[in-house]
């Protein structure tokens, strides 16, 4: 991993990168015509396939995911390949049971996936458990992702705490995870700094550059000891995507902390990437400057955009404000879960009932009704009693690790599939995304 007195950089450019600026609709073509460049470079690693990748290529761009991966493999011999898991959810929106975490682990590291990044939306340390497991099982490096956000209970000492229980599971390295651009440089460099003490592990630092900070966070982070950072080719940087690759190499060229990437080859491929950029003009509708209202409201950029679309659909858009407002009640009622991918989509629509519905929790999701019995997991603090009695009435809560009450699924779902599925993969395609998949298996295999 990262040698003693320099500094990595993880390059997002084929994954949170386009995923952050362009709905995620980068096709294989586009790649394929800068990996190689990138993989040249001498990265510590680069991130290009797992979280929204894997859904996206099915439902838009009739790829199929692990084919994808293994193009990027043999695009890419000298850069160790990296992926997002969502712990026990995998890159779908539920729980899966152990035995599919474990086949799908398996096949992602024979595919070509050397380091999983793998985390929790709630950060409950029992739904990374499994992947972990299996990501150490079948030889590939666990990074254990802490899903970085501020609140009443999220301080310093809380996120120490964590990094000490993963590494005790097994973590390999510790990821400060911060999907939304909240972590300040001060308070990076105290959390970077207690997470080597404390648990004693190489630290990765990912931060989206929503509200500004981004790049002078990295900077504080990297002074207190950090070991890689994750940036992308410029062309697809800042924004809510991540610091820019040239900038981060040229600022810590000549220090103790120099990356030992030669910025010139940085230079010589980013106007690849600004062209592959212009593909998409249809997509790129992010921000490109920042947004510092999300350090008040810590909404990340995607939920703020559906909330729109919804409140336009609703003929409401002049009620954004108290949706806004309504966002962190609902969140303290549930304990505070960082919002990210599912908790961010949970308490978003939750939100959004209760200013629409005329009445708070009037009405609720099956999501909601879900999290508050508990079937997500343990939220960082107690749920609110009198709103979670409300919801569930007299419904059990579950106290115990909700991937429990999972059976082994994998034969039934190969009884359901049939021989639509040639190989595991295809079976993992049909366990994640049932209908999408068996569409797309069928047209794959038509004729």
């Amino acid at each position: 991993m990262a040698t003693k007195g320099k500094v990595g950089i993880t390059d997002t450019t084929l994954r949170d990168a386009h995923q952050s600026l362009l709905a995620t609709r980068m096709t294989i073509e586009d790649i394929l015509s800068v990996a190689s460049d990138l993989d040249k470079v001498g990265f510590h690693s680069m991130e290009v396939w797992g979280g929204a990748t894997f859904d996206s290529c099915m439902r838009f761009l009739n790829e199929d995911p692990w084919e994808r991966l293994r193009k990027i493999r043999k695009a890419c011999p000298n850069t160790k390949l990296q992926m997002l898991l969502r712990g026990q959810n995998l890159l779908g929106y539920r729980h899966y049971s152990d035995d599919v975490v474990d086949l799908f682990v398996q096949k992602c590291v024979e595919n070509g996936i050397d380091i999983i990044r793998i985390f929790d939306a709630l950060n409950d340390v029992r739904n990374v458990e499994s992947a972990v497991r299996a990501t150490k099982k079948y030889g590939a490096h666990a990074q254990v992702a802490v899903s970085y956000t501020n609140s009443p209970v999220h301080n310093t000492a809380h996120f120490v705490e964590l990094a000490k229980k993963l590494k005790a599971m097994g973590a390999d390295s510790i990821c400060i995870k911060d999907m939304s651009g909240l972590i300040y440089p001060y308070g990076a460099y105290e959390l970077v700094k207690g997470i080597k003490e404390g648990a004693g592990l190489m630290v990765q630092l990912h931060c989206h550059y929503t509200s500004g900070m981004a790049a002078m966070s990295y900077m504080k982070a990297i002074e207190a000891g950090c070991d890689v950072v994750d940036c992308a080719m410029s062309p697809l940087a800042m924004g809510t995507s991540q610091p820019a690759d040239e900038t981060m190499v040229a600022v810590l060229q000549g220090t103790q902390y120099d990356t030992g990437i030669d910025l010139n080859d940085l230079l010589a491929i980013a106007p690849k990437v600004k062209e592959i950029r212009s593909h998409y003009k249809d997509f790129d509708l992010a921000n490109p400057g920042v947004d510092p209202t999300v350090l008040a409201s810590q909404i990340p950029g995607g939920m703020m955009s559906n909330f729109l679309s919804q409140l336009k659909a609703a003929n409401a858009l002049n009620r954004i404000d108290e949706v806004l407002a309504e966002v962190p009640r609902v969140r303290k009622d549930m304990g505070y879960p960082p919002l990210v991918t599912p908790s961010s989509q949970i308490v978003g629509a939750q939100a959004l009932l209760n200013v629409l519905s005329g009445g708070r929790y009037k009405m609720v999701t099956n999501e909601v009704k879900g999290y508050f019995q508990g079937q997500y997991g343990q939220p960082p603090a107690p749920m609110d009693a009198d709103v979670q009695k409300q919801i569930i009435k007299d419904l059990p809560v579950i106290t115990h690790r909700p991937a429990d009450d999972l059976p082994p699924y994998l034969d039934e779902a190969r009884k359901e599939i049939g021989a639509l599925a040639k190989n595991d993969e295809d079976l993992l395609l049909y366990v994640m995304f049932p209908q999408v998949a068996k569409t797309f298996l069928e047209q794959k295999y038509a004729g």
